[in-house]
C-alpha cells in the first residue's frame, strides 16, 4: 500500500494509532453500533504494517515461510475482510438511535452486507486455494492470487464498500465514500504506472475522516 517497507511501517503505524482513538471515541460516545465501522482504521493500519513485511519478503529478508504467511495474511485482509466488514459496519451504524437512515435504506444496506458477504467467499476461496505471491512493480507491489470472474467480483466488491457508504445516509459516511472512490481510481493509476504506491495516504485520510465521524452526531437524510 506504501512505497516501500520503511514507508508501510511509518504509515501501519500511524492509521493504527488512529485505529485506536477511533475505537475509544466510538465507545466513549455511547454509540456501540459504531464500533464495527471504527474498527476499520486499525485494520487498515494492521494491513500496512503486513505489507511492510511482505517488501521485506520480496528483499529475501524473511524466511520463505514466513514471507508467505505475510502475503496470505495481506490477501485476507484486502479480499474477504474488507467487502464484509465495510458494508456490515455501515448497516450496525444505520440502527443507532437518532440515524437518519429509514427502513427502506436499511433494507438496501442489508442486502449490501449480503452481497459482501457473497463475494468474500470466492475471494477466501481464492486466498486458500491458491499461492499468493508478491512482486516488486516499480515503487509498488504487485500481487497475483489466481482470483475467477474477476472483473465481476470487482464489481461486487465495490458496490458494497463505496457503495454503502454513498447510502449509508450519514453526510460523513458519503463523504467518505466518495472519498474512497475518487481516491481509488487515482490510487490504482498510479499503481499501474508503476510511479509510487499511495494507497497508504488514501487509507489515513480515510481513517481521520472515520475518527471525526465517531464521535459526531449523524446528520443529513438526504
Amino acid at each position: 500500500m506504501c512505497w516501500s517497507a520503511q514507508a508501510d511501517a511509518v504509515a501501519g503505524a500511524a492509521v493504527a494509532g488512529i485505529g485506536v482513538a477511533c475505537l475509544v471515541r466510538a465507545r466513549r460516545s455511547g454509540r456501540p453500533q459504531r464500533l464495527p465501522l471504527a474498527a476499520l482504521p486499525l485494520v487498515l493500519g494492521v494491513h500496512q504494517l503486513v505489507e511492510a513485511l511482505v517488501w521485506l519478503g520480496t528483499d529475501g529478508e524473511l524466511p520463505s515461510a514466513l514471507a508467505g504467511a505475510t502475503r496470505t495474511a495481506w490477501a485476507v485482509i484486502a479480499l474477504p475482510l474488507l467487502p464484509v466488514l465495510v458494508p456490515v459496519g455501515v448497516w450496525c451504524a444505520a440502527h443507532e438511535p437518532g440515524h437518519p437512515a429509514g427502513p427502506g435504506r436499511r433494507r438496501v444496506l442489508a442486502l449490501l452486507a449480503l452481497l459482501g458477504a457473497a463475494v468474500a467467499v470466492p475471494l477466501a476461496v481464492a486466498v486458500a486455494a491458491h499461492p499468493v505471491t508478491a512482486t516488486r512493480h516499480g515503487h509498488t507491489l504487485g500481487y497475483a492470487i489466481g482470483i475467477p470472474y474477476p472483473a465481476l467480483l470487482l464489481t461486487g466488491y465495490l458496490l458494497t464498500t463505496v457503495g454503502s457508504l454513498l447510502i449509508s445516509g450519514d453526510r460523513l459516511l458519503r463523504r467518505l465514500g466518495l472519498l474512497t472512490g475518487v481516491g481509488a481510481v487515482l490510487c490504482a493509476l498510479l499503481w499501474r504506472l508503476a510511479f509510487v504506491s499511495t494507497w497508504c495516504a488514501l487509507a489515513a485520510l480515510a481513517s481521520l475522516l472515520l475518527l471525526h465521524w465517531a464521535g459526531h452526531l449523524p446528520t443529513d437524510r438526504r
